[in-house]
């Protein structure tokens, strides 16, 4: 027995109430449901994805319905790492640590001036 998977997309539903949750079950499996915004993600397979939304956007409840952009986004970002620039928190950090180099050869200067200080002075 093999394990068939069916390409799944997502989409998003507007609705007016909440109310009408168990009427959503049918048409797919909820992923997420917003409350505060009222919106359902729903995800179903991609063969079914048209007619699905044609039978969603008839229902009274439904505001609106949107089809999940991401299949369609390319999600390789190998060119876009090679491209990216340094971030200037790691030119901060840099700088910082000259800082500290400077600061500390200046304290052993300073350590240096006091101790000849004492000897002079004892």
């Amino acid at each position: 027995m093999e394990l068939i998977l069916s390409e799944r997309q997502g989409i998003i539903i507007w609705v007016y109430s909440l109310r009408h949750m168990k009427t959503l079950k049918r048409f797919g499996l909820i992923h997420y449901v917003s409350k505060k915004m009222k919106y359902v993600v729903i995800y179903v397979n991609r063969t079914e994805l048209e007619t699905t939304i044609r039978k969603l956007k008839e229902l009274h409840f439904v505001r609106q319905v949107e089809p999940s952009y991401r299949p369609l986004i390319n999600m390789d970002f190998k060119e876009v790492l090679k491209k990216v620039t340094p971030r200037k928190e790691v030119e901060e950090v840099e700088e910082f640590t000259q800082l500290d180099t400077e600061f500390e050869s200046q304290l052993i200067k300073n350590n240096q001036i006091i101790k000849e200080h004492e000897v002079t002075n004892s």
